[in-house]
């Protein structure tokens, strides 16, 4: 199929270049002109493990982007809107959606014949049919429905995974307003074969995104609130408490022979400083938000955003035990990056930890392998030093903190053993075993 896609950002390039790996022939609009050079010359506007080379090995006939969206409309079968739908506190920011709802419409006044309009930016239920389908009608002077199709497909892809998420899902959902609009969204899928698929109407596809989105968030917190109980008791590791909870067939999969099968979802079950990101924190208080404007306050969801709120501080807390005051104290910190193989530092809890120990006075040397200069852009470089290693970050630390699970940490006991006077190391994500280190405080321990 021919797919033109407006938005080149995390969900658009990544389903993009995808789409053209499973042999459509896709074009991605975006306004901004240095986006689309960088991606006309295969250099990836952002990073995500593995996007760079399915880009340029697709580039050309495969996938290739413009500035022109009429253009891009006008030349292929089906459009998809993946813009940015941020959130501002009460509402999400459906601007976005609505310009390129408007332009699309605009372009279809102008051509003949049938074209499958999709949302692929995450909205909140009702947006699709409410919204956007209105905005087409009024642009294109058309019916939706006779002259032109309008469906919802939410994607389901986790940064850092996003190439092996898209390329092997582990479902379909296509939301549409009619069967011709699901068919062809349908055939868009066809070289995907064996992959469950669901039909449903827009507002359910669009629900069934901020559901999953939920539902992830509401098992860190409550994994982090369990943590929090075993460290407040003692004597209970909560690593080995979520071991003994994995284990349950509630969770893990037993095989014929009695073999257990670890599913993804164990990952979730895990204490640690919180969850980040431009997905759950930006969903779960768009759902909340939502539903107050709907009448319906939803309580456990907000208190699943208010553990992680607080849970940054746990690591400070740590802190504490060894150092009473912070200030002058040397500092380093592991990771920036809200979660490893990405550089995005949306909503990372190392944000609220860097800014509050260099509050409270600390000498803070950072460290990520990929997203330094976007910590930059957010952190600045104010009583922050920014090391080219996690050597050089922790050389002359007096305490170490480490907030992202990047796998080249799993190496830090054999760098603490070389060094004169170990550090403090305080364990956000609880990668390393408390044994192997000489000074160990780990979240939940």
């Amino acid at each position: 199929m021919k797919v033109s896609i407006i938005g080149t950002g995390y969900v658009g390039l990544v389903t993009g270049v995808c789409l053209a790996e499973k042999g459509h022939d896709v074009v991605c609009v975006d306004v901004d002109a240095e986006k689309v050079d960088k991606i006309n010359r295969g250099i990836p506007p952002f990073f995500e493990r593995g996007l760079e080379e399915l880009l340029k090995k697709n580039l050309g006939p495969g996938i290739r982007a413009t500035a022109d969206l009429k253009a891009a409309v006008m030349g292929t079968d089906l459009t998809m809107i993946a813009v940015g739908t941020p959130f501002d506190g009460k509402e999400i920011d459906l601007s976005f959606v609505k310009k390129a709802a408007r332009d699309i419409g605009t372009a279809l006044g102008d051509k003949p014949g049938y074209h499958l309009v999709i949302v692929k930016s995450t909205v909140v239920p009702g947006t699709t049919e409410d919204v956007v389908l209105p905005l087409l009608e009024s642009a294109s002077r058309k019916k939706a429905g006779r002259d032109f199709g309008v469906g919802m497909n939410p994607e389901f892809l986790t940064e850092g995974e996003a190439i092996g998420d898209f390329m092997s899902p582990d479902r379909i959902v296509l939301g549409g307003i009619d069967s011709r609009s699901l068919d062809l969204l349908a055939e868009l899928y066809r070289p995907f074969p064996g992959i469950p698929q669901l039909r449903t109407n827009p507002r359910t596809a669009e629900m069934i995104k901020y559901a999953s989105n939920s539902l992830l968030a509401a098992m860190i917190s409550f994994s982090n609130e369990i943590g929090n109980l075993c460290a407040g008791i003692g004597g209970i590791d909560v690593v080995d408490v979520m071991k003994g909870v994995h284990l349950s067939k509630y969770i893990s999969v037993i095989l014929p022979g009695g073999e257990r099968h670890a599913p993804g979802i164990e990952g979730f079950l895990a204490a640690g400083c919180g969850f980040g990101g431009s997905c759950l924190p930006k969903d779960v208080n768009a759902l909340i938000a939502h539903g107050e404007k709907s009448g319906t306050p939803m309580p456990l969801l907000s208190a699943v955003i208010e553990i992680n709120r607080r849970q940054h501080m746990k690591v400070i807390g740590l802190l504490k035990k060894h150092f009473p005051s912070l200030s002058g104290v040397r500092v380093a910190v592991l990771g920036l990056a809200f979660r490893p193989d990405t550089d995005d530092m949306r909503e990372s809890p190392a944000i609220p930890i860097v800014r509050e120990l260099v509050s409270l006075g600390a000498s803070v040397q950072a460290y990520d392998p990929v997203a330094r200069d976007e910590a930059m852009k957010v952190l600045g470089n104010r009583n922050i030093r920014y090391a080219a290693s996690a050597r050089e970050a922790v050389e002359a630390a007096q305490a170490v903190v480490l907030v992202t699970r990047w796998d080249e940490f799993r190496s830090l006991p054999e760098l603490f053993s070389s060094m004169e006077r170990q550090p403090v190391f305080v364990d956000g994500r609880r990668l390393i075993d408390p044994d192997a280190v000489e000074k160990y405080e780990g979240i939940g321990f």
